[in-house]
Order: structure tokens, then sequence, then C-alpha cells
């Protein structure tokens, strides 16, 4: 155990970083007599003892466009941390990559010893990368066991820690008993037709996907359930992360659809279990969704010019991780021009009849699981300790 106050850097541009980072520092707190954590984070790192020097918020970008729009914004908010970090013993930027990276290798330039919390998608984009990667940081934790291997050869130091989320969600309980306790806890109708969307945790993502998935959603419940013969009603569930979210989707909603709709505060894993069916943005939900059993549709839009970029520059052959962690495709991918609503709704019909009666997609859910689920909180914790042990 450290005899010292150890100060920690830590940063996380988004709500999933909040998720992993709040983890994290619940169990370097086991690790050390005294700590004082300084960054960025959301309400989950506050709760653990986060001394924030910027919001979560002030970094929340998506695309190519709109860092370009802030940058005036996050080039004072790196200064910022940077003059605070520089006499840190420690500093983990979780995620968020570009910006993480960049203060990362400022920080190590000076000697301050960095970690990095999630690889970059080397697999997917291109993985000249690496070498800057190694330049930026001290070691990278990957919560996926494919991705170290692909750090070997460049001498960049690369830990599989596994994924939080697998942790948090227990594989034995049935699936019916899960679902029933998420509906009773919404308020939902037992036996009624669920359809979780999550169109995104950021207002540009919102705003490109609510009204296509509301749409799409409607006319899947028209194939599901014609004149109500399999249900008795039909409830659309969509987890919202903050009021501008909330408020954004109830306007969409307004004008879309007469159906049932239940906007669900940062909730998603109730929602999540709760849905027969789940159509949902490309990212860690397709994860969440594959961790809680749940048959999905995943899909994705961008702006017609970072679309044209990210085509030019994606090297995976998949988008959903459930299709990246298996090595082929096991839910289906509707991405850019092949996601109207038509074809999403039939997507999702599909999906609710394949996973009644596939018994191989379930077990291929169960066996991810499985390989991630590893204690990556406390494994995390060990590897940045690992970084200042000389020094206490």
């Amino acid at each position: 155990m450290a005899k010292r106050t150890l100060t920690i850097g830590i940063v996380a541009g988004e709500e999933s970083g909040d998720i992993l980072g709040s983890g994290l520092m619940r169990a370097l707190a086991k690790r050390a007599t005294s700590l004082r954590f300084i960054g960025v984070g959301g309400d989950q790192m506050v709760k653990q003892g986060l001394e924030s020097l910027a919001t979560i918020e002030e970094l929340s970008v998506n695309g190519f466009i709109d860092p370009l729009k802030r940058l005036p914004t996050l080039v004072r908010i790196i200064r910022c941390l940077y003059r605070s970090f520089r006499e840190a013993d420690v500093v983990v930027g979780i995620d968020f990559n570009v910006f993480n990276l960049l203060l990362e290798r400022l920080l190590k330039r000076r000697g301050v010893p960095t970690a990095h919390y999630v690889s970059p998608a080397v697999y997917a984009w291109r993985r000249g990368r690496i070498r800057k990667i190694g330049r930026s940081t001290d070691v990278v934790m990957a919560l996926f066991p494919f991705e170290p291997p692909l750090y070997r050869d460049s001498g960049v130091r690369a830990e599989f820690v596994g994924h939080p989320l697998a942790d948090d969600i227990d594989p034995n309980i049935e699936q019916g008993e899960r679902s029933a306790r998420a509906r009773a806890d919404l308020g939902l109708p037992a036996d009624a037709l669920v359809v979780g969307l999550l169109p995104g945790s950021r207002l540009s993502e919102v705003r490109f996907l609510g009204d296509l998935f509301v749409d799409a959603a409607e006319r899947a419940v028209a194939r599901i359930n014609p004149r109500g013969r399999h249900y008795p009603s039909a409830v659309l569930v969509i987890p919202c992360v903050s009021e501008k979210i909330k408020a954004l989707l109830a306007e969409i909603v307004a004008k879309k659809t007469q159906l049932d709709v239940r906007l669900v505060e940062g909730d998603s894993e109730r929602a999540i279990a709760a849905s027969d069916v789940v159509l949902t943005k490309a990212g860690t939900s397709t994860l969440e969704a594959l961790l809680l059993g749940r048959p999905m549709v995943v899909s994705y839009r961008l702006g017609g010019f970072s679309y044209w970029i990210a085509k030019r520059l994606i090297r995976s052959e998949f988008v959903a991780l459930p299709n990246i962690l298996a090595g082929y495709s096991i839910v289906p991918e509707l991405l850019q021009n092949d996601a109207t609503p038509g074809r999403l709704a039939n997507a999702l019909a599909e999906e609710i009849k394949r996973f009644e009666n596939d018994e191989s997609l379930r077990h291929a859910f169960k066996e991810i699981h499985g390989k991630l689920r590893c204690g990556a909180s406390e494994r995390a914790a060990d590897v940045v300790m690992s970084l200042v042990s000389d020094q206490i």
C-alpha cells in the first residue's frame, strides 16, 4: 500500500469513459492509503472523488467536423490539464483517443507515466498508428483479447484487462427473470412487445439517428405484431443520458409516432434487458445488448463528408463489436445508405424470430461474455499501479 498521497490524473470524454473511470477509481482506492484524483469525468467519476478541471460536456464531440468547430475550447482544456498534470504520479486517458493521446504525449515527454485505457481501434483503422500510440503512452489497457497481439511487433506494452460490462452483467441470470425485473422497474407491461432504441449519447448522433430509429421501430411493430395477434400492446423504450437528449427525443417522438414511448433517464441496461429486440447505433451499446442476451440490429449514419472520410480509412470488415469479437457476422449491420426505415424494420422483425430459433446465436453471445468477464477494473488498477510502484 502507498504511504503517501498519490495524485492520479484521469480524463474521460464521454459517458462510456465515465463508467470505466469510476470502476478504475474504485479499484485504485483499494491499492493506496491516500489518493487524489484530478481531471475530467462525468457524474460517476465525481462520485468516486474526482476533482473536476473541466466538464465532460465540454469535451463531447463527434465525427470530423464537430472537433474543428470546438477547437478553441479543446485547446484551452488541454492546456489546463497539462499544467495540472505535470506533477501527477500517473495519468490515465480513458478512450477519447485524439485528445487523450495528444495530452499523454505531451506529459510523457516531460517524464510523467501515462496509461491509455481502451485501445484505439487499430484493427479497424491504419495500424501504422501503433508506433505513434507508443510515443504517447507507457501502456495500453485493452478491453478485448485480440488487441494486445496487434502491438507485439512494435514493442508497445499492451495488456488485456477484460471489459467491466462483462463483469457487471451476470451471465447466469435467466433471461426471463432479467426481463421481468427490468420491466417491473420501468413500469412496462409484462406481456407487451418492447422495442429498445439506442440512437446515441451525443446530440449530434441523436439528430442523425433519432427520426430514423423511431420510424423504423414503428414499422417493425406493424410487421412483428399485426393487429395485436401476438402481443396485446407495444412500447418503445429509449434511454436518455441527459436532459438535452431527452428533450430532443421528446420532440422527435411527438412528431413521429402515436405509439407508447417511454424515455428512460440514463439507464440503458434496464432498457435493453426489458426489450424483445434492440435497434442500436454502433458502439458500446452493441456489446451491452450482447451481454444482456438481447437480439439486435446495428446501424449508424454520419454526415456525408464525415462518412466519405471514414469509409476510406476503416479497414475492418465490421463495425459492430459482436461481429468483430466473433470474427464473423452474428448480428445485422445496416449503415449509412442501407439504413432506411423499411430495411431496419424488416431486420428487427427477422432478428426476433432468429434469436428464438437459433441456439448457436445465443451460444455465441454467451461464449463472448465468458471471454470478457475477468475482473477488468481490478486488472486495470494493477497495471496503473505498476507505473508508480517504483515511486512509492
